[in-house]
């Protein structure tokens, strides 16, 4: 039998640059497998973010607003019955949510006291109603300032008088700080508390109120937004200067926070696991925000578990989790969401940027560290901090690469390894990390000094083996023909820092070191740590177990290392 190629009178022949182009195809893949593996998974991303970024600028150019919680709303009418939110076995769908949220709103519009614009404080741990109330009183056009509960006393009246709330909403069970702050509180902010009842004067309790309220939606005109530009959130955050400062979140960078996990690649049918707490954005803005942006479902824990994580995973049957810091053994100290960024030199001991005889910051190499810093310009707005102008300030820097630009400043210090994988190193200035949370050494200073056998302090992250971050350090000068009193000092520390800011080590030296700028020196007394048996100095140890400050022995030192005491 004959083939048709014998019978064609035009036999097939291949073109002779045809095996050329397809060895050429073949070495580009190659050469694009060895040096840029990433390529097309980072070309889907881009796309993506573009994609996004169009929809987002097409709803502004035709004067449409859509926020996060308009698209909360919208999933509420289209999928009431699907969860939206588990926490401690019990589901919440997307309905429950919504009317829920709607009945704060009522109460507090039938209360009279809110108008639109106005701030909302808000001191509560992870829990549904820390959902509900936000949502509720996002819903009355309010601005919602996340305070976080680990603060204490004077920095959290700090944090409440640098936002100027008409309102504080304090969880059931924080009311030991509220406790503590409410006879300085400004007399012009109305505090309630998430109790069927309060036992304090003049303190209103909203739990009851909520069950007796309508759970029909308050008039929309309340929430809508004119510009995605106007303020929407108070997000606190720790910096060099030591008191906390109300970061200014617009209804952009909540939709930017909220396309993240999208960009990334999670779906509607995923569950994602939020262990930390709400009043971080990672947690508020890319966990719940992503989970409306999604319409998917979230688990919501108290606080962390190492030892229930994996189990609360599989019993949930978890496709996504969240992690900073401590989470997932430490190994990022927080997520990145894409923006243009640079690593640039800086100079410890000066504590700035290092500038070139010309004037001009310079980029490190890779594998070195650098200070992350993101340019600020109308794509990329920084929106600085409520209350304070010169905080704002601190945080940019101008002039880096050419006249005219300028750049946020992030305060940590990373590393870019040749795989372009971004790594956590160090906090810069007067903070250190420490439980996944910046630690202000300035606000721990001052707690300190307030003893009266105190002369000066001077607080410092160390290194602890098997740890990731720095715990704190307390170098101590004491007054002339004055003792410690360790257990005083462990009342002082517990009863007015959040619980991470503790130190966990003392020394008392005899004269404070000092740079030639006259600031306190930190270098030395990092490298040296806290180990008994270079260090001549005392050295006392945080036991919570006895309640006070223990001297740190060899023996201590050693069950420190090896694990035996828990930090």
């Amino acid at each position: 039998m004959r083939s048709w190629d014998d019978l064609s009178p035009f036999p097939m022949l291949l073109p002779s640059w045809l095996p050329g182009v397809a060895a050429g195809i073949a070495s580009l893949h190659l050469i694009q497998k060895l040096l840029f593996p990433y390529f097309w998974a980072d070309l889907r991303y881009l796309l993506k973010v573009l994609l996004y970024g169009l929809r987002v600028e097409s709803y502004r150019q035709r004067g449409k607003v859509v926020t996060v919680l308009d698209k909360f709303v919208k999933l509420a009418e289209k999928q009431p019955r699907k969860a939206f939110l588990i926490y401690d076995g019990k589901v919440l769908s997307y309905r429950d949510v919504d009317r829920r949220s709607n009945r704060v709103a009522q109460v507090f519009l039938h209360h009279g006291t809110l108008k639109k614009g106005d701030t909302v404080a808000l001191l509560m741990g992870n829990e549904p109603d820390f959902i509900h109330v936000w949502f509720g009183l996002a819903k009355l056009g309010c601005v919602v300032a996340f305070l976080n509960f680990n603060v204490r006393s004077r920095s959290l009246l700090h944090c409440l008088t640098s936002c100027e709330p008409k309102i504080l909403i304090v969880g059931a069970d924080l009311l030991g700080t509220l406790e503590e702050i409410l006879p300085n509180l400004p007399k012009d902010i109305s505090v309630w508390v998430m109790s069927k009842d309060s036992t304090f004067p003049s303190v209103h309790s909203l739990l009851g109120k909520m069950e007796a309220a309508s759970e029909d939606p308050v008039p929309v005109s309340r929430r809508s937004a004119s510009n995605l530009r106007s303020s929407v959130l108070y997000i606190f955050t720790s910096g060099t200067t030591g008191l906390p400062k109300a970061a200014v979140i617009s209804h952009m960078q909540v939709l930017k926070g909220a396309a993240g996990l999208w960009a990334f690649g999670a779906t509607a049918e995923d569950i994602i696991y939020i262990t930390l707490p709400l009043y971080h954005s990672a947690a508020s803005l890319l966990g719940i925000g992503g989970c409306i942006e999604l319409g998917a479902t979230c688990v919501l824990r108290k606080k962390f578990s190492a030892s229930q994580f994996w189990s609360d995973c599989k019993k949930y049957n978890v496709t996504v989790i969240q992690y900073i810091g401590e989470l997932c053994r430490y190994l990022c100290s927080q997520p990145v969401l894409f923006f243009p960024f640079d690593l640039i030199k800086y100079d410890f001991q000066k504590d700035e940027p290092i500038r070139n005889k010309h004037g001009w910051c310079e980029k490190v190499k890779r594998g070195e560290a650098g200070l992350l810093i993101s340019q600020v310009n109308a794509k990329n707005p920084f929106f600085g901090y409520a209350g304070n102008k010169r905080h704002t300030e601190k945080k940019l820097l101008s002039e880096v690469f050419k006249k005219g630009d300028l750049y946020f400043n992030t305060g940590d210090l990373m590393v870019q390894d040749h795989e372009n994988f971004l790594y956590f190193w160090d906090r810069i200035g007067d903070t250190f990390r420490w439980k996944g949370e910046n630690v202000a050494t300035t606000e721990v200073s001052d707690v300190i000094v307030m003893m009266d056998f105190i002369q000066e302090a001077n607080v410092y992250g160390v290194s602890v083996p098997g740890h990731e971050g720095r715990a704190g350090m307390a170098s101590l000068i004491l007054k002339q023909n004055k003792a410690i009193n360790l257990e005083q000092l462990y009342k002082q520390v517990v009863t007015y820092l959040p619980g991470y800011a503790c130190p966990l080590f003392l020394r008392v030296q005899e004269t404070m070191e000092m740079t030639g700028t006259f600031k306190q020196q930190k270098f030395r007394l990092v490298d040296e740590g806290f180990n008994p048996s270079t260090i001549t100095d005392p050295l006392y140890f945080l036991d919570n177990s006895k309640q006070t400050y223990i001297l740190l022995t060899k023996e201590v030192y050693e069950r420190i290392l090896s694990g035996q005491i828990k930090l």
